[in-house]
């Protein structure tokens, strides 16, 4: 088992110069009145973050979901979240691939027994395949690479007395409606982490917050450096989550769609499965060597090989517009033509 590749993430097959597919971020900087809000915050960083700013930072996001400020977690980016889950001290974690490999790793570093739950094509959740001893389930909601939606229901079937199940809804605010999701529903044992680096671009500031009981959230928190987020990321979450940034961001999710739609249309045979998320799985013959030729040609797409249960032959691509779509369509089609000619 190479547990070093669980590592490898899209930034690393980005470069400056390249049409970027290989990471899921939306756009290449912030809305304009999130860049001018977080700006405004500027003469306030030489003063330390307030717990009054962390309440009212908690205080938003619950309001955006329904819930308590005390059922708030801040995060410095959803990834941190999966570094505390080892603080649940779980006898047996199972983590359900192919999907985020940060949970799998964090929880190994951590000395914590694993269990891969690898579904198979087309990923359909099945609670047979968690074993009964696990006291700790992860999983994707819409999971990465594979973009699948797990209705609801089949995500709450893993629910057993003793078991914690965390539900990683990265993508879920790219989704319209967000119709499975189980931010809003308070649970005793279920977590649900949430990131605000892909719709707002923001990877750089590194923003998101986990969803739960208070028991098991203060036990995460537990051994937290004091002030774990400054100034600008709880600003980031705070504007974030109000009404007219959960409306943008639900128009982001419709535009997300018909642009997946046409993506979908326009690579054809090559996707896998019905895709709810900002990103789609393909798989394509000589993968690798596909890979390689799109990036000299200029396209930077993710390889899927470090995703437990996928293969070099599976490659993950970010819903683009219409423009870049078609130049990834024609590039795709010449590099197989030519890698499959050789």
């Amino acid at each position: 088992m190479d547990v070093s590749a669980l590592r490898h993430h899209g930034d690393v097959d980005a470069a400056p110069g390249l049409l970027d597919f290989a990471v899921n971020v939306r756009g290449s900087r912030p809305p304009d009145w999130l860049r001018a809000r977080l700006s405004s915050r500027l003469d306030d960083l030489a003063g330390y973050p307030s717990a009054a700013e962390d309440l009212a930072t908690r205080e938003q996001v619950a309001l955006r979901h329904g819930r308590t400020a005390d059922e708030v977690l801040l995060l410095a980016g959803a990834a941190e979240g999966f570094t505390l889950l080892p603080k649940l001290q779980s006898r047996l974690a199972a983590v359900v691939h192919p999907s985020f490999t940060e949970p799998e790793l964090a929880l190994r570093e951590a000395a914590v027994p694993v269990k891969r739950v690898v579904l198979s094509r087309p990923w359909t959740l099945e609670q047979a395949m968690v074993p009964e001893e696990a006291d700790l389930v992860v999983l994707g909601n819409p999971t990465n690479p594979t973009s699948v939606l797990h209705p609801r229901e089949a995500v709450l079937a893993l629910r057993r007395a003793g078991r914690v199940v965390v539900v990683d809804e990265a993508f879920a605010d790219a989704v319209p409606g967000e119709p499975e999701s189980l931010a809003g529903q308070p649970l005793s044992d279920v977590l649900v982490l949430r990131s605000l680096t892909k719709t707002w671009a923001l990877a750089g500031l590194r923003a998101g917050y986990i969803l739960g009981p208070p028991e098991l959230l203060s036990r995460l928190s537990h051994g937290r450096a004091h002030w774990p987020l400054g100034t600008m990321q709880l600003e980031a979450i705070r504007a974030c989550c109000e009404p007219a940034a959960v409306q943008w961001a639900e128009e982001q999710a419709a535009e997300i769609a018909r642009e997946r739609a046409l993506m979908q249309e326009l690579l054809g045979e090559w996707v896998l499965g019905q895709a709810a998320g900002p990103f789609l799985l393909l798989r394509v013959p000589e993968g690798e060597r596909v890979r390689q030729h799109l990036r000299a040609s200029g396209i930077a797409v993710r390889r899927c090989d470090t995703f437990p249960g996928l293969t070099a032959d599976h490659l993950r691509v970010a819903v683009r517009g219409a423009t870049e779509a078609r130049r990834l369509a024609q590039a795709l089609t010449q590099a197989l033509t030519e890698v499959l000619s050789q």
